[in-house]
């Protein structure tokens, strides 16, 4: 069971999340790649195999972070890329890292919740949301608002932590899970709290047909998903009505 000490209530998650994320941001992307020993970047290329970059599409990336798929979606042939995040922190980074890597042409970041996108409707083709539809506040709003601004037909991309199906595996998966990881996450960030939230909000989101139903009831078609090494992360997709 999770620990509920490191999950927030309803009303203060908003808040929680922003402040978590400003806090360790410096060490996101180093704690990404290390704690995920590398395999994250690959999560996140299999998932955009999925867009049909070849219509050079507009892109919409939420809780863009420090910008990894924005960039990844800029190389695989997007028009323009608009990143939202909630954390102004994260933000910092992702507008240096675009900046060295001289993108600020076709990438805009911008602070902003997923609950009230700051982009009108039908402004996109495709929308994505790599590990952090679990943190927004109100999920199903989340999703309606990733519709909205999505044209006529545009698909959505979503990459989230799953718990794995196999039994031997899920129960080394989920000691390293949550004693593993939240240690050297704290060792390396000096955040003891971000890193047990992470796994907690994993056990309680609604994963695999729970979430495929949330995206049906929100306005998208031929839902489908599919898992990835072992069942660690699942990614969902799908068409806009």
């Amino acid at each position: 069971m999770p620990n509920e000490s490191y999950l927030p209530s309803l009303s203060e998650k908003k808040q929680y999340v922003k402040s978590m994320f400003d806090r360790v941001a410096s060490r996101y992307d180093f704690l990404n790649h290390l704690l995920s020993l590398g395999i994250d970047i690959y999560w996140r290329r299999q998932a955009l195999k999925l867009i049909n970059f070849q219509m050079n599409p507009r892109l919409l990336d939420l809780a863009t972070g420090t910008g990894d798929v924005a960039v990844a979606a800029v190389k695989n042939g997007a028009r323009k890329v608009v990143g939202v995040d909630l954390s102004h922190g994260m933000l910092i980074y992702g507008h240096e890292k675009i900046r060295k890597k001289n993108l600020h042409q076709q990438i805009f970041m911008v602070c902003g919740e997923a609950e009230k996108l700051p982009l009108p409707d039908g402004c996109v083709d495709a929308a994505t949301i790599a590990f952090g539809i679990r943190n927004v506040e109100d999920i199903p709003k989340s999703l309606s608002e990733m519709a909205r601004v999505l044209t006529g037909s545009g698909i959505v991309v979503i990459l989230e932590f799953s718990m794995p199906r196999l039994p031997v595996f899920k129960q080394l998966y989920k000691l390293y899970f949550e004693k593993i990881l939240p240690a050297v996450g704290s060792l390396f960030s000096s955040d003891k709290k971000a890193y047990h939230y992470l796994p907690n909000s994993v056990m309680k989101f609604p994963e695999r047909e729970a979430f495929k139903q949330l995206l049906e009831n929100t306005g998208f078609a031929n839902v489908r998903y599919f898992d990835m090494t072992l069942g660690i992360v699942t990614v969902y997709c799908g068409i806009k009505l």
